[in-house]
Formats: C-alpha cells, sequence, structure tokens
C-alpha cells in the first residue's frame, strides 16, 4: 500500500487524536480550524496491546466521532509521537524525479532505522536544495503498526484519510510568527519539546516516560512528507545505492547532532548538580525547514484513499511517576538551553500543547517559567485545551 500526501486545504474536516489518556475528536467547517464540535473520551487500559485494550480502543473512537461527525466519514488521524521515527538526512544530490529518489532515501534509511527500512512505511520530504546539497526529512515506521491504527478507524466505521504526528499536527496550527515558540508536548507516556520559527522547525525530539506502556502495541504510525512531494502509489523498490561517502559523511553528521544534545544535558544537570539520566530511547533532534509543510499539517493520505489522566496530580505517586516528572523537566531544559545554544536569545514564553496541561507542567517545573501558557485557548471542564492542540492544528489547512 503507497502513501499519497493530501493537497493543501483538502484534508478531512473530522480529526480523531488516539493517546494513551484517552481519544479526543473534533470538526471544524472551514480551514481556520474553529472548532465547532468537540467530544472526548477516556481509555482504561491506555495503549497496552490485548484484546480488551483494542476493544476498548476501537469503541472510543467511535463514540468520540460519532459525537461530532455530522455527515462525514473521512478522518485525519492524530497519533502519538512515539509512533515515528524522524530523520533529517542530507545528501550531495538526489534526483530530481519522486520515483526514482524515493528508493535512494529509503536505501540511506537502512542505516538509520531500528526495523526494517525495506517493509516500512517511509515518505520523504524535500527541505532544502542548494549547490551543497540536499536536505530531506524523512518519516518511517512499521507498515504493519500503520495498518493497525487505520483499523481502529475503520472499525468504528470511519475511513482514515490521513494521518499526523501529534507535535507536528499541533505546530500546523501555529501562525508562522517570526518569533521562535518553545513547545512541549507532554502526556502520560511520552513527553516531545519541538523548536519552531517562522514556520521552521529546529528541533523535535521525544522522549519515553517511565510510567509509559511501552508494549509493542502502543507504537503506532506517523508520515510527514510535504503535499507536493513522493505521489506515487505504492513505494519503489530500492534501485539506487547511496554512495558509501555520502553514508559515512551522514553517519558522521548524526552522531554530531546527537552529541549536542548530549553535551547540553550533561551541562544543564552538571549545573543543578545531579546526574543526567540515561535517555529512555530518545528522538534525536530535527533541524528541519519545513515553510509551508507546517501550515499544512504535513499530512500524509492513508494507505487507502478522559477524564483525563492529564494533569499532574493524576500521575501516579510511585517511583515511576517521581521518575516521568524529573524526565519532564529534563526533557524541557535541554530543550531550553538548545534553543538559547541555537538561537542567541533565551525562550520568553513556553506553549503547552499536551494532556498534562500548561498548569500542572508550570507546577512541573517550579516557578522557573513567568509564562507557560496553552497552545490553544479555550477548552471546557468536559475538554481541557491541552487536549485540543493536535486536533486543531489538524484540522487547519
Amino acid at each position: 500500500m503507497g502513501f499519497l500526501p493530501k493537497a493543501m486545504g483538502t484534508r478531512p474536516r473530522l480529526a480523531c487524536e488516539v493517546r494513551a489518556e484517552g481519544v479526543v475528536a473534533a470538526r471544524a467547517d472551514d480551514s481556520a480550524a474553529v472548532l465547532s464540535a468537540v467530544e472526548r473520551v477516556a481509555l482504561v487500559n491506555g495503549l497496552a496491546a490485548n484484546g480488551a485494550a483494542r476493544g476498548e480502543r476501537v469503541a472510543a473512537v467511535r463514540k468520540a466521532l460519532d459525537a461530532v461527525s455530522g455527515r462525514g466519514r473521512e478522518v485525519t488521524l492524530v497519533v502519538p509521537d512515539t509512533a515515528a521515527r524522524v530523520l533529517l538526512v542530507d545528501f550531495d544530490e538526489l534526483p530530481a524525479k519522486a520515483a526514482e529518489a524515493f528508493p535512494v532515501v529509503r536505501f540511506r534509511l537502512k542505516k538509520l532505522l531500528p526495523f526494517d527500512a525495506d517493509d516500512a512505511a517511509v515518505s520523504y520530504q524535500v527541505m532544502s536544495q542548494t549547490r551543497a546539497g540536499t536536505q530531506v526529512l524523512a518519516v518511517a515506521m512499521p507498515r504493519e503498526v500503520l495498518e493497525e491504527y487505520e483499523s481502529l478507524v475503520r472499525e468504528a466505521g470511519y475511513e482514515p484519510g490521513a494521518v499526523l504526528p501529534s507535535t507536528l499536527a499541533a505546530l500546523a496550527g501555529l501562525d508562522e510568527d517570526a518569533r521562535p515558540s518553545l513547545v512541549v508536548n507532554a502526556g502520560r507516556e511520552s513527553v516531545t519539546t519541538a523548536i519552531v520559527r517562522a514556520g521552521v522547525l529546529l528541533l523535535h525530539r521525544t522522549i519515553f516516560l517511565a510510567t509509559g506502556d511501552l508494549s509493542a502495541g502502543a507504537a503506532v504510525t506517523a508520515v510527514a512528507p510535504e503535499a507536493d512531494v513522493a505521489r506515487q502509489a505504492s513505494p519503489v523498490a530500492v534501485s539506487a545505492a547511496a554512495p558509501e561517502s555520502e553514508m559515512a559523511r551522514e553517519a558522521s553528521r548524526e552522531a554530531a547532532r546527537e552529541t549536542t544534545i548530549a553535551a547540553i544535558a550533561a551541562r544543564f544537570a552538571a549545573m543543578e548538580g545531579q546526574t543526567t539520566p540515561a535517555p529512555r530511547a530518545p528522538e534525536a533532534p530535527q533541524v528541519s525547514r519545513v515553510g509551508s509543510a507546517l501550515a499544512s499539517g504535513m499530512a500524509v493520505q492513508s494507505s487507502s484513499a478522559v477524564s483525563a489522566a492529564g494533569t499532574a496530580e493524576n500521575m501516579r505517586t510511585d517511583s515511576s511517576s517521581a521518575a516521568s516528572a524529573e524526565e519532564i523537566v529534563q526533557a524541557v531544559n535541554v530543550a531550553a538551553a538548545y534553543f538559547e545554544d541555537t538561537l542567541e536569545m533565551a525562550p520568553q514564553l513556553l506553549l503547552s500543547a499536551g494532556t498534562l496541561g500548561a498548569d500542572a507542567l508550570s507546577r512541573l517545573l517550579g516557578g522557573r517559567w513567568q509564562r507557560v501558557e496553552e497552545m490553544v485557548s479555550g477548552g471546557s471542564s468536559d475538554v481541557p485545551a491541552g487536549w485540543l492542540a493536535g486536533v486543531r492544528g489538524a484540522l487547519r489547512s
């Protein structure tokens, strides 16, 4: 099955986000993404990999979408950030035709992915092209994971039309302000930090939390090319090999990116008199020029056509909860240091996009930030604002 990107402005008017804490669905009647209907359904079993949990997820998706769908049946699906492996890859040169470039990109990913690149769902977007080379944002996930998430929507009686990872969906709701923004998407199982300036993504880093359910069933899909990229109906078999010299240079660049983040984390921990904890499956920081792709949500067409645990008080008060809280604080502090090192200015505002919520995040950070605000204003007792960032961004085009 192939991956055909949705044209800008043609994504479904329904969106549904699946998180460990629950499912939220929303409808917007135009591309401005003013939400006309919202519904949230809690998940008791989260993303656990068992039959009862899966049945609960299907029922939750159906209930949430039925409450907001009206006549629509096609859905933009927003999935956890932990679903995707996102890589910024540099090429000395890349064929101009997608049918010729795609196998080159897939071949390069063989050395970079922790799963089989040949069978993975892969998509890419050309970030920039200069005389020095071409930058590509590549996103990949196990194909069976994509099919599992899509099947949740289909069994609920709807059709997945586009798939977005949570934080990229949320970022699509931001105006292309020249001022840089630091975004934190924190929930029960993971935290993602992102930096964006004028529609340009400077950092995207996801970390599993100690309380998270890291079972195989928790991993799901997200793919992210721009609308005019990778239009082939099915992935092209690998037929071209990238030069070994390019592969060596890419490995060196990737290692340098990871080292930069690790050095910042160690430096911050030393300043605090702490020992830097070993990271739990972190994503390498991605420096990507996404331009209008962020505005369009970086959506991809599907392979066919709470009561919330969202506050700090709701996090379980055991040793794992304490570890998760420390990991969230550490992730935010590292992102803030990266922000200052990269942009030569301190971040003035932290935007919260996750189910943890801005107030709880502010308390968790111990008042070190003067301004922690929800990315989306509004919300209600039934659906807090932190739950809305992903679906609102997914509906904005």
